[in-house]
């Protein structure tokens, strides 16, 4: 059946509201200044063979919800054909209604592929052949597909042992949109994890530095930093349950280390301590080489011991923790403003609890010196939906200043997720325009309008400097 499901005022539910969207917000260029799309992807200018393969393999969220309608993992993760898993997707869209994947889902078939028809075990043949035949074209490959959404920037995230061969094949090469990376070494903090002595053995070797201290592990980070800023980095990512921030010595943090070389077990005390130290050390550093810090709090992942045997890690068994976050996180950034080495810091919360926690941290270290230096980040993964980030737009309004807010990214593996910016720029404008009708704001759209386009595209690219 047809629908106009997805039609041009689709969560626009007044006249300010579309008046701020489509004149306002709608053709503004997209700044994705965090995803973990494939830059190798992005340099080769891949064609993917099919539907399924740019827009379900990869897609957690996607997993979750057929795990949850009873769909054998077989059609999700496994050994199942691409026509099938996306048949069992399709027949689990219906169920998806209230959660954002329904919404997603029909934005993205719209916005790359015209289809407005909704997506149903009855529709899903005839969808999948279309927009098979669609994204198994040189008019989709995925420079195309950014070119689709208008995309200005999108920055990539990599480890510090990626050689970055791909961004320096890109920034050689005439694509006009910038691709950038953000430095994640979370691996390089987290001693407990498993397999981290051989990831500081490959930390090295990327280096050139055989890592026998402390201090060794500490010129090898900063070697990388260096090696990733002469490449055009200018932020960093951080995914962690906390920010830590115990007291130790450096003696304390140089024999706990070679406690771990020499494959000795850990107290949860001494790897706090030393995850503490590893992050302070490499806050410091962001802040001589002028980067934008960023740090994604409240993740509990890994919950399924059993499927992340099968599976591995970023496969759809993670969800918010309730960990305690105001007085550490007050307390490092309070020691990096106090030697004044505060970067440009933006934070993302994933426990709406702790929203006006966040929302009332960012007051503390906004000095003037700035606009918007340190940031409440957009509500991130299970939060980036209507509920989710109306919520943070109302807590940074309430406690800060939502018009020096640097807006949404995708934070997405995948190269149809770009649709979330105009879910994101929709929901903002319907929430100031219902205001406007309420007589809460007044009917200033030249004001109003000038906030909706700084929030959707002027105030990243000025934080940021592209």
């Amino acid at each position: 059946m047809s629908t106009t499901f997805i039609h041009d005022n689709f969560l626009l539910e007044n006249k300010y509201a579309e008046e701020l969207y489509h004149n306002y917000s709608k053709n503004q260029p997209i700044i994705d200044y965090h995803n973990h799309l494939s830059p190798q992807f992005i340099a080769e200018d891949k064609i993917f063979d099919n539907i399924t393969k740019v827009w379900i393999n990869g897609d957690h969220y996607k997993w979750r919800a057929m795990r949850t309608l009873g769909v054998n993992e077989q059609f999700i993760t496994g050994n199942g054909s691409d026509k099938d898993k996306f048949m069992n997707w399709a027949k689990t869209v219906p169920y998806t209604m209230r959660n954002p994947l329904y919404h997603w889902t029909h934005l993205e078939l719209a916005r790359y592929f015209g289809i407005t028809e909704l997506l149903n075990e009855k529709s899903a043949e005839r969808i999948y052949e279309e927009a098979s035949a669609k994204i198994n074209s040189p008019e989709y490959s995925t420079r195309n597909l950014l070119r689709k959404v208008n995309a200005e920037f999108v920055c990539t995230t990599e480890d510090p042992i990626d050689t970055l061969d791909f961004h320096e094949q890109l920034a050689k090469s005439d694509f006009e949109v910038k691709v950038g990376t953000a430095f994640r070494p979370d691996k390089a903090i987290l001693i407990s994890n498993d397999g981290y002595n051989e990831y500081v053995d490959k930390l090295g070797e990327k280096a050139g530095i055989t890592i026998n201290t402390y201090a060794d592990l500490l010129s090898a980070l900063r070697n990388r930093i260096d090696f990733f800023d002469k490449n055009g980095c200018k932020l960093c990512d951080h995914g962690l349950d906390q920010v830590y921030f115990e007291s130790y010595t450096e003696s304390e943090i140089s024999a706990i280390f070679k406690k771990k070389r020499e494959n000795g077990v850990l107290s949860n005390e001494e790897a706090l301590k030393f995850q503490s130290a590893v992050l302070f050390f490499l806050f410091e550093t962001y802040h001589e080489f002028g980067w934008v810090q960023q740090l994604h709090l409240g993740a509990l992942r890994n919950n399924n011991a059993r499927m992340h045997r099968i599976l591995g890690p970023d496969t759809g068994w993670d969800s918010i923790g309730d960990y305690p976050q105001a007085q550490k996180l007050s307390a490092f950034l309070n020691a990096l403003d106090s030697k004044d080495k505060l970067a440009k810091t933006i934070i993302y919360n994933l426990n709406p609890a702790d929203n006006e926690v966040m929302a009332t941290m960012i007051g503390n270290f906004n000095d003037g010196s700035v606009r918007g230096k340190v940031q409440f980040g957009s509500g991130w993964w299970f939060l980036d939906q209507k509920d989710g980030m109306t919520k943070q737009l109302n807590a940074l309004s309430n406690m800060g200043l939502i018009s020096c807010f640097i807006g949404m990214l995708t934070d997405s593996r995948s190269f149809l997720s770009f649709p979330r910016h105009e879910y994101f720029r929709r929901i903002l404008c319907n929430l100031l325009g219902d205001e406007i009708k309420r007589g809460e704001l007044p009917n200033d759209m030249e004001w109003i309008g000038k906030m909706v386009s700084d929030i959707s595209h002027h105030n990243a690219k000025e934080y940021f400097k592209f």
